[in-house]
């Protein structure tokens, strides 16, 4: 039986009682879903896993999700390495808000991430739940972001000028990073939504993937994009992920969003990445 203890902050529960290096029966995936949707960020510490069980959990979850500017540990496996060396100048990597691959047709349901190597300090990653941030928002926000529909794009990160483009092309990143032309491609999500699963309204989606709305003027549309920022992102609706070595951490990319913290240089990080992948009656 799962023990599951909520964080106490806006989402988040550790949950203990189970090995996941062994497979899980169905009754265990149940669980563990059940516990993941409705605490949006589920943490697993104390947990000795190989990349194959990574792939395992991910499958028993959804499916593999693709991670279409990544390149994974080997040819034969969808594990992406997420390091940084000791040394390392380039910039850390995600430091800011978003959720997982915003601008597919058909976003990643989840990511899961296992900890490797843990530097002493710095490092942590925050997560901001977006049905509270929703359920609270002022009623003069939310009727301006009624109906509105969201242009995402990952030209911003993965273009050729974006932050990862031509630029880092001579920067001593330990992390293989790719860049497209085809991160200029756009795809439309709903601001507000209602969670497939848990049937909660949420907002989807956060500035820097968004890059616009349907139907408005560029200026107006990037002031309706900075206020809802602004609102989605405050400390009230946030919780601090601080990592332990060998602890998976699974969280619900319809109703969150998260970023990376530094505060760790001089110090070697590793951890492994998948997405997870539903079915498009599970994807907003």
């Amino acid at each position: 039986m799962l023990d599951i203890q909520p964080t106490g902050a806006a989402c988040g529960a550790t949950v203990q009682g189970v090995d996941l290096s062994a497979p899980l029966t169905i009754e265990t995936v149940d669980a563990i879903r059940k516990a993941w949707i409705e605490h949006q960020v589920i943490v697993f510490p104390e947990q000795n896993l190989s990349d194959e069980d990574l792939v395992r959990i991910t499958n028993d979850l959804g499916s593999i999700g693709d991670d279409p500017y990544f390149v994974s540990i080997h040819e034969n496996t969808p594990v992406v390495a997420l390091t940084r060396r000791a040394d390392e100048k380039a910039p850390v990597f995600a430091e800011v808000w978003h959720t997982d691959w915003s601008f597919k047709k058909e976003p990643p349901i989840g990511t899961c991430l296992y900890s490797l190597t843990i530097p002493p300090v710095g490092g942590d990653t925050g997560f901001t739940n977006q049905q509270k941030a929703l359920a609270e928002m002022p009623k003069e926000l939310r009727a301006r972001l009624e109906g509105k529909i969201a242009l995402h794009s990952a030209a911003a990160g993965y273009g050729p000028d974006g932050a990862y483009g031509t630029r880092e092309e001579d920067s001593d990143r330990s992390m293989k990073i790719l860049y497209s032309e085809d991160a200029h491609d756009v795809e439309t999500h709903a601001i507000i939504n209602v969670h497939p699963e848990s049937g909660k309204e949420t907002i989807f989606g956060t500035a820097g993937y968004i890059c616009g709305i349907e139907g408005m003027e560029h200026e107006e549309a990037n002031q309706l994009i900075l206020d809802l920022y602004q609102w989605q992102t405050r400390p009230e609706f946030q919780y601090t992920h601080k990592w332990q070595e060998n602890m998976l951490v699974i969280w619900d990319n319809r109703c969150v969003l998260h970023k990376a913290n530094g505060g760790y240089d001089g110090y070697d990080r590793e951890l492994h990445r998948t997405t997870i992948a539903g079915a498009p009656e599970l994807c907003l």
